[in-house]
């Protein structure tokens, strides 16, 4: 297949990252507002994974003569994008976090700015949140926008944003669940933090642009499975990220291995060590802003030894190799493998 090519690949970003600039660009006001500068600035550095993966299964899925041309399936992607720098404003803003990718995201920046101007701790921080609520707004209200004047014919615009409407309604409920579990107020299975999960990164992060993908190459009736597809993706995606938040190197994956652990958060890995003999010890730590790093190293061997580690990986690679076998039936492997990364063949899964 042509996408499969390095060559193709280079080409789909390249093809991606400059719909991604035009969205941010067209969104530049000339009156002086600040906001929206502000969220084109979360937008760097950033590995455009979704809309990647939108026109590499657009461009895979799509026959001689699809029913709408790559460009427009280019410019949805740019719209998904900008969807996912919504969430990460709002996201931000709920963590009460003041960085992304080492630098001041948007909340941080206004924070920053209202210390400077003599305000309190307190009045800069709510300054900083409110920044970040309006700009994660204008950043959604550009995404539907972008999607509803993308180009496609109105039955295909039609179907399209309704699959973005509700996608935005499974994150946001999964993104509240995800806060309502950090609370500790319930004990959450393994079940439960899964379905958290899948609402929160794999709806719109992987089974929205393949879906998007299949509607513009009009492979509608592929649907339901690219959507088991996005979700195997996502979860695992998700796990990769938990495990990286505890176990990972922060110089190697750019984000803090003690965070999770001293917030307390409710993850696969918690969740299946609740019910071990390692409980007892382990909930001394979790959830202790304070935790020296010795208690954090005696956290982590905790959840190895118990088995939660190692039960966390081994479904991970599960649903990868899922993921690529079930890609495989429409034409979609060679994404699904690149997406998924290299599976060991000791999985439990293999035959």
């Amino acid at each position: 297949m042509p996408h499969s090519t390095p060559d193709a690949v280079d080409q789909v970003g390249g093809a991606v990252e400059g719909a991604v600039e035009s969205l941010f660009a067209a969104g530049d006001r000339p009156d002086g507002t600040r906001l929206w500068g502000a969220v084109r600035g979360t937008s760097h550095g950033g590995k455009r994974l979704r809309p990647r993966i939108l026109v590499e299964a657009y461009d895979a899925l799509a026959g001689a003569a699809p029913p709408e041309p790559r460009e427009v399936a280019v410019r949805v992607g740019a719209a998904v994008e900008l969807l996912h720098h919504a969430f990460l404003v709002h996201d931000d803003v709920i963590d009460g976090a003041d960085t992304r990718r080492g630098r001041p995201n948007v909340a941080g920046a206004h924070a920053a700015q209202a210390l400077e101007s003599g305000a309190s701790p307190r009045q800069a921080r709510d300054y900083g949140a409110a920044a970040g609520i309006l700009a994660g707004d204008l950043a959604l209200a550009g995404a539907v926008r972008a999607v509803a004047l993308c180009g496609a014919a109105p039955a295909t615009t039609e179907r399209l944003l309704d699959v973005l409407d509700e996608a935005m309604h499974l994150t946001a409920d999964g993104e509240l669940a995800d806060v309502w579990l950090s609370l500790g107020s319930s004990c959450a299975d393994l079940d439960e933090v899964l379905l958290t999960a899948e609402r929160k990164t794999a709806v719109y992060s992987f089974q929205l642009p393949l879906r998007a993908a299949a509607i513009l190459a009009g492979r509608d009736d592929l649907d339901a499975g690219v959507q088991r597809l996005g979700r195997d993706l996502g979860v695992a995606f998700q796990l990769r990220d938990d495990l990286d938040g505890v176990f990972g190197d922060p110089a190697e994956t750019g984000k803090s291995n003690a965070s999770d652990l001293r917030e307390g958060k409710c993850t696969p890995l918690v969740a299946l060590a609740r019910g071990t003999w390692a409980w007892e010890e382990l909930s001394t730590v979790l959830g202790r802003p304070d935790a020296a790093e010795p208690e954090l190293d005696r956290a982590r061997e905790l959840l190895a030894a118990c088995g939660a580690r190692a039960a966390v990986e081994a479904l991970a690679r599960v649903l990868e190799r899922d993921a690529v076998r079930l890609g495989e039936e429409f034409g979609l492997g060679v994404l699904a493998a690149r997406v998924a990364g290299p599976v060991p063949d000791d999985s439990p899964s293999a035959a």
